[in-house]
């Protein structure tokens, strides 16, 4: 669907008071009239920009949602440059996840959707393969001024983190602590220094 600037407009606005509700009141308990009532928007409005109803209304939620969750590592994520700038990178997750505790609207979203899915599997892939990007972008900044040992694979290394964070995330939401999560951020990051002057990792 090729939409005008108002109907882009209007459809985010849909897609973040969506976002919103679901934040504030759970995947479950939001129902299409509270969404409609947020935003302003009329039944024919919504159904003209999500013609699947709430499925499809809840997929753009998950492709929001996953968005902000590289966005919000910003601009760190983008600045891997430096150990400093790692350990920036390092504290800003520990506080997000910290802060977000088992309340995850892209986690409740993708699961209102079916878990394993076609659609599912293509927003959490688009995700992290963006994300495990930026962390092999960090790791080849770092690897040209010396800072990572050359013969590191990148793309693996990062990988590597992404499970770290992934893994630590899930801990948390199901336990509230954060111990894992920064054990896991604090054992690959030291494993990537370690590797600058030949120490095994």
């Amino acid at each position: 669907m090729t939409l005008t600037r108002k109907g882009a407009a209007t459809r985010r606005r849909i897609v973040e008071g969506a976002a919103a509700q679901i934040r504030e009141q759970g995947v479950f308990a939001v129902r299409l009239e509270d969404v409609m009532a947020r935003t302003g928007t009329s039944k024919s409005q919504l159904f003209h920009y999500f013609p699947d109803g709430k499925d499809a209304l809840l997929l753009a939620v998950a492709r929001h949602e996953a968005a902000r969750v590289i966005d919000e590592q910003q601009p760190e994520l983008g600045s891997l440059t430096s150990w400093p700038a790692w350990q920036r990178w390092r504290d800003k997750i520990v506080a997000r996840y910290r802060a977000q505790g088992s309340d995850c609207p892209l986690h409740t979203a993708l699961a209102q959707l079916g878990g394993a899915t076609d659609a599912t599997r293509t927003v959490a892939g688009e995700l992290l393969t963006g994300w495990q990007r930026q962390l092999a972008e960090g790791i080849r900044r770092m690897q040209a001024t010396g800072g990572i040992g050359a013969g590191l694979d990148a793309d693996r290394e990062a990988a590597a983190l992404l499970a770290a964070v992934q893994g630590g995330v899930l801990i948390l939401m199901t336990t509230g602590s954060s111990t894992h999560l920064e054990a896991a951020l604090d054992s690959t990051i030291a494993h990537l220094r370690a590797s600058a002057d030949g120490r095994p990792g």
